[in-house]
């Protein structure tokens, strides 16, 4: 195939385009929108010159981590960028740094604390920076369910199993009861593990990671897997199902990843002919099967990275990344799945204001939002990411 020029279409804006962007605020949220202090001006013309002086007024002492959904201009001045456990394990990695500064969200920073040291401070620039998906578990609804598979008698064959993207309690919880954390590109080797261990996987917090893994990559049957919703009494399971069950799923999901629909990838066949669909896996079920390939964050970007020249992609996944690749590879035509808007709202709390309000408040001398995870929780997560890193 020729090269092509390549020729991004921005996705078309809709209502709720300024709130996706991580403007307009939420003050009964859970952790609330505002940084104390004064936060800079978003137009202000000298936020980029700030930022850059204020980390080389740092040094050393400080360590910017920015996840592939972060926008353009926070990125710019991340030291590492990457996926959520990649990021937490490149802050452990980096002892003599007093400061790491967090670009991504809040269930990100709390494993940045777990795995970094004593003396090491993690900071998130803006604490409504949350992620849908961990909130979607809570700590008393997984313990409860818990406590209901141990009135049934299952609780002994079951495995907790929790997706990178869950909160340090609930990471807390798993370890304590001998389950292990995943990714997204090692979720089918800790299935495995896990099931080694027992009969049957609790898996939190995103539903569509832990089907797909199991039916697309183990073998199971979509009748192996039963939802538990905690909303519902007994999950909206009867105690036949559960004990039927392989995979209890928890009914949590994506924001971003579940927007898409199979109808995005019908579309965008017939616009595209000879179009290769690639999508995440925490997309749902139907639409992972009508794509051409699934893979992570990083299985996306090393997939357009090693593509020829002249091939056209419909990415399923979170829109900045996605342009950022399209604009990356002007020799591919890279397009979004999706026709319209679809940023990781809370991803995008975090813009060019907010990072330079942080790094201005290091240099002060004050730590600003500092993410601390307690020492009985974090030794128990500890226990679930450790069981993660020695997976075969």
């Amino acid at each position: 195939m020729g090269a092509v020029t390549s020729t991004w279409t921005e996705p078309e804006n809709t209502p709720l385009a300024l709130l996706l962007l991580g403007q307009g605020t939420d003050p009964a949220s859970e952790r609330g929108v505002d940084c104390p202090g004064d936060l800079p001006a978003p137009s202000d013309p000298d936020l980029v010159a700030r930022a850059t002086a204020a980390k080389a007024a740092l040094g050393d002492r400080v360590f910017v981590l920015g996840h592939h959904y972060q926008r353009d201009e926070v990125i710019q001045f991340a030291d590492v960028t990457g996926d959520s456990f990649k990021l937490a394990r490149e802050a452990a990695a980096r002892p003599a740094a007093e400061f790491i500064v967090f670009c991504g969200v809040h269930f990100m920073a709390e494993s940045a604390d777990i795995l970094t040291g004593p003396a090491q401070k993690v900071v998130l620039p803006d604490l409504a920076a949350g992620c849908s998906m961990a909130d979607m578990a809570v700590l008393g609804q997984v313990e409860a369910a818990w406590d209901e598979f141990t009135d049934l008698g299952i609780a002994g064959d079951v495995v907790p199993v929790t997706y990178m993207n869950s909160s340090a309690d609930i990471k807390g919880f798993v370890g304590r009861n001998g389950g292990v954390v995943c990714t997204s590109s090692n979720a089918k080797r800790a299935l495995t593990w896990a099931f080694e261990q027992g009969q049957k996987v609790f898996f939190l917090p995103d539903q569509h990671l832990g089907r797909n893994t199991a039916v697309l990559d183990m073998g199971f049957s979509l009748d192996d897997c039963v939802l538990w919703d905690p909303h519902k009494p007994h999950g909206g399971l009867t105690p036949e199902q559960l004990r039927d069950a392989k995979m209890i799923l928890w009914r949590g999901h994506c924001s971003v990843h579940g927007r898409f629909t199979i109808d995005s990838v019908r579309e965008v066949r017939e616009r595209v002919p000879g179009v290769t669909v690639l999508v995440h896996p925490e997309c749902r079920h139907e639409v992972v099967r009508a794509a051409d390939q699934v893979g992570s964050t990083e299985y996306i970007i090393k997939a357009l990275d090693n593509a020829p020249a002249g091939s056209a992609w419909a990415i399923g996944t979170e829109l900045n990344l996605v342009r950022r690749l399209a604009l990356a590879h002007p020799d591919k035509q890279i397009m979004f799945l999706d026709r319209t808007v679809c940023y990781c709202s809370t991803m995008n709390r975090i813009d060019l204001p907010h990072l330079v309000w942080s790094l201005e408040e290091l240099v002060a001398g004050r730590v600003p939002n500092q993410i601390t995870v307690d020492e009985d929780t974090a030794k128990y997560a500890r226990v679930a990411l450790d069981q993660m890193l020695a997976l075969p």
